[in-house]
């Protein structure tokens, strides 16, 4: 199991690096000569269509938000269910600490974001925004510290993380739909219904998994639900354990999950980074960076990420509800508080569902995600490089 976590763990590292150099060029990009022309890339329309049966017309930036995106949540949802019943979340005595922290991360930063935009309802539809912890960069920030932080640290920012991926898969489920149709829903629910089946009786092919995951990704499409959600319902769908043809034990959702890991670490975040963090700064000014919005967002992240996780932690070893990472000391606790705040990929999907692309905050929300982010990675390093290390404090 711990060779198991070194390698998610540096995989996951070396994806926030590219996340960070494609986050870049794309900001270069966007405010170059090249403008025009990251522009259109974004906005180039492709078709899908299938007579009269189906037709699915999108820009490629939502094709890669809404398609693409699906399978980094259906990795989501395999880290998750693997995590539940057999991994770092398999009891309540592991569960506690994250889940704990994870609450008190999407708590405050909430509070904050509703407290600077109070009475614009435009605008509260983005407090969702800095709750979400991007465990790719966070990881990668952490890789860069070597062996002086503890496993044990690692293993509980990975897993709340997996929390804070939890909380927004629901808030995306229950607070960003759209106006729904009632043929596509039907549709979707006899999809699951196969699929739940396939789980049944444990079919191992996965093959099945990935044409009806296909077939129920199009109708929760068309149903106003968001589509990612599909990956999400397959990947719970998918047996953990289960026996082939040649009575071997086998695990179906572990294959398919160390397949894709690679494709969503390497290809899909950073693209998706790619297409969303090109923030113009052409027109740029102090009033619009300190605008309610974009205050809200980046003090939510930075301020109230921060406070949110280690005040919880903190509550959780007081009343004795949960113990503490192992090795670990409470300076390095609150490093990776702050290093929660990096929402980056997780902040700027949640903005693409609040706002839809809309030009009325100038941009400003995407910056304020990535100063937030900015804010959190430099100071929660620093943080970290100058903690000591103590062996055995906690047990």
């Amino acid at each position: 199991m711990k060779i198991l976590v070194n390698r998610y763990i540096k995989k996951e590292s070396t994806s926030g690096l590219i996340l960070l150099f494609v986050t870049i060029l794309a900001l270069i990009l966007r405010n170059s000569m090249f403008s025009e022309f990251y522009t259109s890339f974004l906005h180039i329309q492709i078709e899908l269509k299938i007579g009269s049966i189906l037709n699915i017309n999108k820009p490629l930036i939502l094709w890669i938000n809404d398609g693409l995106m699906a399978i980094f949540f259906l990795l989501i949802g395999l880290e998750i269910k693997r995590e539940l019943i057999a991994g770092h979340l398999s009891s309540v005595k592991k569960i506690a600490l994250p889940a704990i922290a994870a609450v008190g991360g999407m708590l405050l930063p909430a509070l904050i974001f509703v407290a600077f935009n109070y009475g614009n309802d435009f605008a509260l539809r983005g407090w969702a925004i800095p709750t979400a912890t991007d465990i790719a960069f966070a990881l990668g920030v952490l890789s860069l510290l070597g062996k002086k932080i503890p496993v044990s640290l690692k293993i509980f920012l990975m897993a709340l993380a997996i929390f804070d991926d939890l909380g927004a898969i629901l808030i995306i489920a229950i607070f960003y739909t759209s106006n729904l149709s009632l043929n596509a829903i039907i549709c979707a629910i006899i999809c699951i219904l196969i699929l739940f089946l396939l789980n049944r009786f444990k079919v191992t092919k996965l093959g099945y998994y990935w044409i009806i995951g296909t077939l129920l990704w199009v109708c929760v499409l068309k149903s106003g639900v968001h589509a990612t959600l599909a990956g999400i319902i397959v990947a719970f769908s998918i047996p953990l354990h289960a026996v082939n043809e040649k009575r071997k034990l086998i695990s179906p959702a572990k294959s398919l999950q160390h397949y894709i890991h690679f494709w969503v670490a390497f290809y899909i975040l950073p693209l998706f980074a790619f297409v969303n963090a090109g923030v113009d700064l052409s027109n740029l000014s102090i009033a619009k960076v300190t605008n309610d919005t974009s205050l809200g967002i980046i003090l939510g992240l930075f301020i109230g990420k921060q406070f949110g996780v280690f005040l919880f932690t903190y509550l959780a070893y007081k009343y004795k509800l949960a113990k503490l990472p192992r090795g670990a000391t409470w300076t390095q606790i609150y490093g990776v508080a702050v290093l929660t705040g990096i929402g980056f990929t997780m902040s700027l999907f949640i903005d693409n569902l609040a706002y839809n692309d809309s030009s009325v905050f100038y941009y400003t929300d995407k910056l304020g995600i990535l100063i937030g982010s900015l804010l959190s990675g430099l100071f929660g390093y620093i943080i970290l490089k100058f903690s000591k290390k103590k062996k055995n404090l906690f047990t």
